[in-house]
């Protein structure tokens, strides 16, 4: 395993000169300039010999230069601005170059690759995800991700903090909802650490956390996965009322939604908050097929 030289302050705001760039808002860009941080997140993304590395976002490279230091087969980083993407195998060649022929790079948008895309580079789909996502697209990319690649099989993503909470929380959690119930689909979850704003240039007005995940298998339903989502929506488009009043878009009516309701085995009293992803599951699996799903 061969050493990097990790991105310090002066190396960010010097490479940032020199390119004349500007850190975008619109592209949720914070560059992490601390090389402890860097290390930390390799370092619990716990890489193997055999993983290949999703990167989303890599922006200069500063966690980039740590991925590769911690020894994996490859990463692949998916940067989707021209600048920073043609520069970033520069960084690697120059900081780690014993090192750079393991990293690929991908001038794409996270939200639209494909898994064809991202297995062109090292000759294999992506194994693990580890990457500081830009806030304003973290549920959607992770989303996108974890269905368009199913050879994802973890990830460690650094978001907003309360993001990060809304991923990791459980059924009857005063921030559950639809982010949470839509990765649980996918993977279980998991809070992994908090990191400080201070580690960032620009300096976030949050902080940021660490969210963990290990895909498993859905839950059993005859229901394909856009149903479940059509009434994890509804549900909670209407969060403060209950199942029969907020499904009864979806269903056609109130009283079809409590039919309906009745038939999985969920009280209509209940509010979505209180339902876990394998209910939702099976009461879309009962208005796809008139029957109740096996569970």
């Amino acid at each position: 395993m061969g050493s990097a030289g990790l991105l310090t302050p002066s190396d960010v705001r010097r490479i940032v000169g020199r390119l004349g760039v500007r850190p975008a808002k619109r592209l949720g860009q914070n560059f992490v300039i601390e090389p402890g941080t860097v290390r930390k997140i390799a370092a619990l993304a716990a890489l193997g010999p055999d993983d290949v590395v999703l990167e989303v976002g890599p922006g200069l490279g500063s966690l980039t230069l740590a991925l590769l230091e911690a020894g994996p087969a490859g990463v692949i980083a998916v940067e989707v601005d021209p600048v920073l993407a043609a520069e970033l195998p520069r960084t690697a060649a120059s900081r780690a170059p014993d090192l750079a022929g393991r990293l690929a790079v991908l001038a794409a948008d996270a939200l639209t690759v494909s898994e064809a895309d991202l297995a062109g580079p090292v000759g294999r789909p992506p194994s693990v995800l580890v990457a500081n996502l830009p806030y304003n697209v973290a549920v959607p990319v992770v989303l996108h991700l974890l269905a368009a690649v199913p050879a994802l099989e973890r990830g460690l993503v650094m978001v907003q903090a309360e993001v990060a909470d809304r991923l990791c929380a459980a059924p009857g959690s005063r921030v559950y909802g639809v982010p949470s119930v839509k990765l649980a689909w996918y993977a279980a979850a998991r809070s992994a650490g908090t990191v400080s704003r201070s580690v960032f240039w620009p300096v976030p007005n949050v902080d940021s956390k660490l969210v963990a995940f290990t895909r498993h298998d859905p839950p059993a339903t005859s229901a394909s996965r856009e149903e479940v989502s059509a009434v994890v929506d509804a549900a909670f488009g209407q969060r403060r009322k209950t199942l029969r009043a907020a499904l009864a878009g979806w269903a056609g009516s109130a009283p079809e939604a409590e039919r309906l309701l009745r038939a999985a085995g969920i009280d209509p009293g209940a509010r979505g908050e209180s339902l876990g992803v394998a209910e939702f599951a099976r009461l879309a699996g009962v208005r796809a097929t008139g029957t109740i799903c096996s569970s």
